[in-house]
């Protein structure tokens, strides 16, 4: 197989230089989208054969024989079809002639220098990425869009997650001489207009705009949280907080469940500190749905998936199209449950996976949290860490348990 992908932009009437003139006159089979279809259209061959790349790309890749020449948007390399072919095609022969992507553009016509900004892309993709780079205060975001992924769908994320502090700048039909139109606007604005496809943003941070994100420090006070009931007590303290999430090895793990999450405090500290985790977060109280979202939009934590139900009845296995394998499990509930709920998590637990739950020691807690984790520990076959015991105050004294396979 030998792939040749040459870059477009939206003009209408593109320039060709004659090195792909050429190339284009000598190819008999030719694919792309139908928007490329229609711009090159003029300058292929007369009996030449064109197949549109639309999804399931299967059904494309079963067409491909011989030699093809590919049309592309920008640079093929950059978030585009060669990187395509270069996993469906590892063998085949790939040659590539890029122009401008609509980023590079947008940046050219808004005099932006851009060798210091963070590239996401939202095309056909989770917010993931998006909201890392808002986390770790990315002053400068190119977005590649799609149509759930609009400027005004990011503009009200980020309204909503209070990352006030960014203008947008929305670029349409890049490269069409009619239809190129560029906007820099505020997200108040963006978020209630519509905007013509294709398009990309380019969000940037104005220092001289506050937001509570900025003035956080290391570990969040626990005042600031949103409370179940107002009860200060049912929070992991921020100091215990910080220890826990040390024992859960977050740095090197992709995906945290958090199973009695109750104000999200576990949740959202962990999503703040390690952005690049995958955070489930499970709780059997439904008003404890609402209490999360807030405490999540005041911190400025997107991508928290939250799932309310007894977690003991769910269905893990209908769930997995969802749930990617845990590799860090914080246990902040069970009601007297624990062996049972151990039990569970095991069947999904990475092999690398760590368990950590904290332990109370009260004159009013009346389950022995502490012997029901090691007589699960034992009857499971999970191996102990050594426990770390800490005393806040006059606050009662607390085990940080953790646990792996």
């Amino acid at each position: 197989m030998q792939f040749t992908v040459i870059g477009i932009t939206d003009n209408p009437q593109p320039f060709f230089p004659p090195e792909i003139l050429n190339i284009i006159r000598k190819g008999k089979t030719f694919s792309g989208g139908r928007r490329h279809h229609e711009i090159v259209a003029p300058f292929l061959p007369k009996n030449a054969q064109w197949i549109d790349i639309t999804v399931p790309l299967d059904a494309v890749f079963e067409q491909y024989h011989d030699e093809v020449v590919v049309f592309a948007s920008g640079d093929p390399l950059f978030f585009g079809f060669a990187n395509t072919l270069q996993r469906q095609f590892p063998d085949a022969e790939l040659k590539v002639y890029p122009t401008f992507n609509s980023l590079q553009m947008l940046a050219h016509r808004m005099l932006i220098p851009y060798h210091d900004m963070r590239i996401v892309s939202l095309t056909g993709r989770p917010w993931q990425e998006f909201d890392k780079a808002l986390i770790e205060g990315a002053g400068k975001i190119g977005i590649l869009t799609d149509k759930e992924h609009t400027p005004a769908a990011i503009a009200r994320r980020m309204l909503e997650y209070s990352y006030t502090n960014y203008n947008i700048c929305v670029g349409e039909h890049l490269g069409n001489p009619e239809l190129e139109k560029i906007t820099t606007c505020t997200l108040q604005e963006a978020a209630e207009r519509q905007f013509s496809t294709p398009n990309c943003v380019i969000a940037q941070a104005d220092s001289s705009l506050f937001t509570l994100h900025s003035s956080l420090k290391f570990g969040i006070p626990d005042s600031k949280f949103t409370f179940l009931d107002g009860r200060e007590k049912m929070i992991t303290k921020m100091p215990i907080r910080l220890l826990t999430l040390q024992a859960l090895e977050l740095r090197t793990k992709h995906v945290l469940w958090d199973i009695g999450f109750c104000t999200g405090s576990i949740s959202i500290e962990a999503r703040l500190l390690f952005p690049h985790l995958q955070i489930e977060a499970f709780e059997i109280r439904p008003e404890c749905k609402a209490i999360i979202h807030e405490n999540a939009r005041r911190f400025g934590a997107p991508g928290i998936n939250v799932h309310i139900g007894d977690f003991l009845n769910s269905q893990l296995s209908t769930l997995n199209s969802q749930l990617s394998t845990p590799d860090a499990v914080f246990i902040g509930g069970h009601g007297g449950k624990l062996k049972e709920m151990m039990e569970k998590v095991l069947t999904v637990l990475a092999p690398d996976g760590v368990i950590v739950m904290n332990s109370v020691v009260a004159p009013k807690v009346t389950t022995d949290s502490r012997k029901l984790w090691n007589e699960a520990c034992q009857e499971l076959g999970l191996q102990q860490e050594p426990p770390l015991h800490i005393q806040l105050n006059d606050h009662h004294p607390i085990t940080i348990l953790k646990c792996k396979r």
